[in-house]
């Protein structure tokens, strides 16, 4: 027998990820993480099998997330790395004195101007 518990369905032969469970007082279907042993009244499924369940009409899947499998980017996280790319992008302020970030945060005190990658610098007699 192979320690490696396969997938429930017919004919699919694939490693199974997550554990199916019904509920039938509360016409729920419960996919959860694998489960640590198979029981059976439970269900193992693969990835692709996961993904793709449906349940009965007129019941709930509910969808337990395993806090060990790898999140998956949401559009939040996509809009804020577009968001910081744009900002980064942005050409920064000047201040009054004719520096980048016109703030405490201005650069080299012997910066004087700056044009993309390229710094003008002030010479170290004046």
């Amino acid at each position: 027998m192979s320690p490696v518990r396969r997938c429930s369905r017919t004919a699919c032969g694939r490693p199974a990820v997550a554990t199916l469970t019904y509920v039938y007082a509360d016409s729920t279907a419960v996919l959860g993480p694998l489960a640590t042993y198979a029981e059976p009244h439970c269900y193992d499924l693969c990835a692709e099998h996961s993904e793709r369940l449906t349940a009965p009409r007129g019941w709930e899947v509910v969808r337990l997330s395993d806090p060990s499998a790898p999140t998956r980017p949401s559009g939040d996280d996509l809009e804020a790395l577009a968001n910081a790319v744009r900002e980064a992008a942005r050409p920064h302020e000047r201040g009054a004195d004719g520096r980048a970030g016109g703030g405490p945060q201005a650069v080299d005190p012997m910066e004087v101007a700056r044009r993309g990658h390229l710094r003008v610098l002030r010479s170290p007699d004046s």
